[in-house]
Order: structure tokens, then sequence, then C-alpha cells
């Protein structure tokens, strides 16, 4: 592979294979108000557009409605990596503003179907087979064609039909290649620029590519599919598709046929055979069950992934985004979320700041008064315009703005019950969403405590358990030899060392004329009762003396104490 370089500004090594795509992305960045970028990074020199004045942010602060949408029809037009990546970017509020979400949310996957011929020839290579051998029907029109692949409707020689998901030719070499020349520019935006040092766009590239990589492994899109029927199976009005693992590969994925239409496609008079209330209530519950159970969730929920069947349930399908949780992030998510929907704020910004992780820009105040105000404008919303999917996107924004670096997974899950929100005011006008969390919650409490209490996680206790015990002479053992040798060392970690050693000056000073006193009363006491001529008020003279300088001396104490140890606490407070 041959490397050119066209004299960028700072070295950056153009390859002649990606130069097209790196004429792509100037002409979308100068369009798009970031010709500084353009300029940074030397894209000007490779036949761009010129420059045109910038604006902050990533694509623009402020833009109007119309030019977000057309940065929708720009990343269809660039092809399938780019309209990935505007889905990808679409669940990204803290890079873009909301018209441009919005706009990137609705961006379309459907593009022309590629040639039957190619279909007979991978799906034969792929099956080993020809398709006359494998399916009894295979129609050559499909029934959906999408940027990575397109659907078949078939049937097994058994007669069961079927949805036969075939990659599109060519496509993971096409998207390599996109990849590779988003990484270049993601890496130099990162090492030069201070838009790229505060997104951290190679961050977002790499979760990207391992995005991509899981969509165009339909072995990986079969086992998500096997996975959440398993984990839904006590919902009955859901129905998920199983794969045919005998008829799937990894360009191929055959699967069980399920008919239905788009839930905002149905028609009035379909609408008042369904029972809305009920699909709307068990959906939520679904996925909080998904998310903040079981730590795996269809991260792609909307109106076309869900689909109303004619005996009345829903069909979840399109499991190629889905996304995991750690338990501990399950913790922390379902403490967020409660503390968003009760209107709790300052809690609220005490789970955000625990889901993320402070940079060097953060500004906690600015931050809470931030979540406050976005928590606060949810209490006087009807329930009809409630959107914890907004909401939580809107915290996410905030928290980014205000040096907060939050995990994708958060964002990810945003955007995934915002497109819930929708999905059950769709099927049922009057949804509330806040009432449908409140009521799971215990029930997620008292599931994940159960599971808590698996004879797995039991097990795993009863093992950690006797490690300590098994380990535990020999620890102390050896810290009673440490002992014995005067060589037990204790390491303090202090804020102050200064302060810290001073402190304990101080408390030895005084408990050394603590006990000085102490002597001079008790042998003030003893020589009490030895005869003396040398006498003061009528007792021994050299008793008294003692207790005198004792009583000056407790006396002297007692005020350095009252007032030195009190102005000192007070400066410190100040």
């Amino acid at each position: 592979m041959h490397t050119h370089n066209h004299g960028i500004g700072v070295g950056i090594s153009l390859k002649a294979e990606h130069l097209k795509r790196y004429k792509d992305l100037a002409w979308l960045l100068v369009k798009y108000g970031r010709s500084d970028l353009v300029k940074q990074i030397g894209l000007d020199q490779v036949g761009a557009p010129a420059p045109q004045s910038s604006a902050p942010g990533v694509v623009g602060e402020h833009p109007a409605d119309p030019l977000a949408l057309e940065l929708a029809d720009d990343l269809e037009a660039l092809g399938p990596t780019f309209i990935k990546l505007g889905q990808l970017l679409s669940t990204r509020p803290d890079m873009l503003p909301p018209d441009y979400m919005q706009a990137l949310s609705r961006l379309q996957d459907d593009v022309a179907p590629f040639p039957y011929s190619e279909v007979q020839q991978i799906v034969t290579s792929e099956l080993g087979m020809r398709l006359s051998k494998a399916f009894s029907e295979f129609r050559e029109e499909p029934i959906a064609a999408a940027s990575l692949g397109q659907v078949h409707f078939a049937r097994l020689r058994d007669g069961r039909p079927v949805a036969v998901k075939v990659q599109r030719p060519g496509i993971r070499e096409r998207v390599a290649d996109d990849l590779d020349a988003l990484d270049e520019i993601a890496s130099f935006l990162d090492a030069h620029t201070e838009t790229g040092r505060h997104y951290q766009f190679g961050r977002l590239l790499q979760e990207f590519r391992r995005t991509l990589q899981r969509e165009l492994d339909y072995r990986l899109e079969a086992s998500n599919l096997t996975t959440l029927r398993t984990n839904l199976a006590e919902f009955d009005r859901l129905v998920i598709p199983l794969p045919i693992d005998d008829y799937t590969t990894s360009r191929v994925l055959t699967m069980e046929y399920v008919e239905g239409s788009k839930i905002t496609s149905l028609s009035p008079i379909a609408r008042l055979d369904l029972d809305g209330a009920e699909l709307a209530a068990q959906l939520f519950r679904a996925y909080l069950k998904q998310v903040l159970v079981d730590g795996f969730f269809h991260a792609d929920p909307h109106p076309g992934n869900v689909l109303f069947m004619r005996d009345g349930r829903l069909a979840l399908v399109d499991l190629g985004m889905v996304a995991r949780l750690t338990p501990t992030l399950q913790e922390q998510l379902l403490q967020f979320i409660l503390a968003i929907v009760e209107g709790r704020s300052e809690e609220a910004a005490y789970f955000a700041l625990k889901l993320g992780e402070r940079t060097e820009a953060y500004d906690e105040r600015a931050f809470k008064l931030r979540v406050a105000d976005i928590v606060a404008q949810q209490q006087g919303a009807t329930a009809g315009s409630i959107e914890v999917g907004r909401l939580m996107l809107e915290v996410t924004q905030a928290s980014t703005q205000c040096g907060v670096r939050v995990p994708a997974e958060l964002a990810m899950l945003g955007k995934t019950l915002l497109n819930l929100d929708h999905v059950g005011r769709a099927l049922d006008p009057g949804f509330d969403p806040n009432a449908a969390i409140q009521r799971e919650a215990a029930r997620i409490f008292q599931e994940r405590m159960r599971r808590s209490l698996s004879p797995g996680n039991l097990l795993s206790g009863l093992i950690d358990m006797r490690d300590i015990v098994e380990t535990l002479p020999r620890r102390v053992n050896r810290i009673m030899e440490l002992l014995a040798d005067n060589e037990l060392a204790i390491k303090v970690d202090a804020i102050d060392e200064d302060a810290l050693i001073a402190g304990l000056q101080k408390i030895a000073n005084r408990i050394t004329v603590g006990v000085i006193l102490a002597a001079l009363i008790l042998g003030a006491s003893l020589l009490m009762d030895i005869p003396t001529d040398f006498r003061i008020l009528g007792y021994p003279g050299i008793a008294m003396l003692f207790f005198l300088m004792a009583a000056g001396g407790g006396i002297v104490l007692m005020f350095n104490i009252l007032f030195t140890d009190i102005r000192e606490s007070r400066r410190r407070r100040t």
C-alpha cells in the first residue's frame, strides 16, 4: 500500500486510496461550519471547497432545522458507513445539538437492493448448498433493503416461513476502508486540535468500529435473538424471532418470519382493536428488565423495529445493535433513573457524577445547577409530555458541557428510552413512563436481590470466605513477625503532612505539660503531711508553692486551648 504526502500543514499522511473520503469529510466540515478544522488538518489542500466562516461546536451550536435535515441527507449520500455513523451520533447529545440529533435519529437506512443473482451466489457460498436444496421457496423481491444487507422471504423444506438476511456484497471491505480513513483523521484531530482533545474522536471511532464489526457478523445477531428470547420469555405479548442455526453464517442470517406492521403506520380503525395500554406497559416493563436486571438490551427500539402482529402481539426485530451493562452500572442507573423521575435533582446530579468521570474542566456548581434545572422542568409537566429518555439525554449533554465524561452506554440508554417513549405513546397516547418506572422499581429491586442470592453467587461468596479463613493465620503470623523484629511500618497518606506533624507535636507538648502539672499536685499533696516552719496561709509553704504553680500552669493551658485553638479552627474554615 503506497502512501502519498500531499504537503499537509503539520505532516498528516494521506493515502491515495482514501483521497475521495478525505474530500467528502472536508466538504462536510466546511458545509456545517467547521472550516477551522479543515485548515488545521490540511484538508483544504485536497480539493475541498474553500473555507467559510466557522461556528463553535462539532457541527454548529444553533442550526436551523433545514440544515440539520440536510446533514442526514448528506450522510445517506456518502454510503453505509456514514449512515451508521449518523445513527451513532444521534445518540450523542454531548456532541450534537438537539436539532441535529432529532434529524439523524430519523436517518433512513433504506437503499436500493442488490441483484438477486448476487443473493443466490452469497447464500449458496455461505450455506454450501443451492437455494433450491436449502429452501422450498425463496422470493426474489426483498422485503427490505438496508445499507448493510437485505431481507428475503423464504420457506424451509419443512414448510416453515423464514426471513433470510443476506449481507451486501463487498460491504465489509468498503466499511473497513472508510473506517481507516476516519481513523486517520480522528487520530490527527485528537493529537493536534483542542476540539479533538475535548471530544476524543478516537474513542468515538473505536466504539463505532466495534458496533459495525458486530453488525457485520450475523452470528452475533443470531446469538442476540436467542438471548433476548430467553430473557423475555415471561412477557406473553412480545415476540422475538428465533434464528435457524443450521442456516446462519457470518453473512447470512435465517430466522423465524414475523409478519406485522410498523406501529406508526397503523390506521385509526386498526388502533381500535389493539389493547394499547397493556402492550405499552408490557413493552416498557420488558425494557426495564433488559436494562436493570439482565444487563443486556435491544438498543434500537424505533417504530420500524417494533411490529404489531395480527394476533395482537408485538415483535422486536433487528438486534444488530445491543448494549451490555455491568452490575455496578445497573445499580447506579437504577438510582439515577429513579432520582430523575421523582424529581430529586441533587441525587440525580450525584449519581450522574458517579456514572461519569471528572475532567479538568469540571465545574461543580454549574453542573449541579444544570441538572437541577433539567429535573425541575419535568415537575410541572403532564404525564403525556414527560419523556424520560429526553431527560436522560439532556443530563448527559449537561454533564459533558460541565466537564463530566459519561459512559457511552448512558447516552445509548437515553436514546433507547426516548424511542421507547415514542413507541409507548403510539400504542397508548396516555402512557406515563414515570409512573411505569416507579411501579416497577420495587419489583426490579426484588429481582436483582433474588439473582444476587442465586446458588452461584452464594458459592462464590463461600469460596471468598474460605480464602480469607485459609490465609488469615498466615497473614497474622507475618504481622506478628514484623512487629517482633521492629520492622512493622504503617504508611499514612495525609492531606497535609506538615499540619499533621505540627498537630501531633502540639498534642505531645500538652500531654507533657499535663503530666508535669499532675506531678506538682501529687507532690504537694505528699508534702502537706511533712512538718515545717515555712508556711503560707497556715499550710506547708513548699506544698502551697507546688499547688500555686500547678494552678497557674492549668490556667495558662486552659487559656491556650479555649482561645488559640478556637481562633485557628475559625481561620481554617474561612
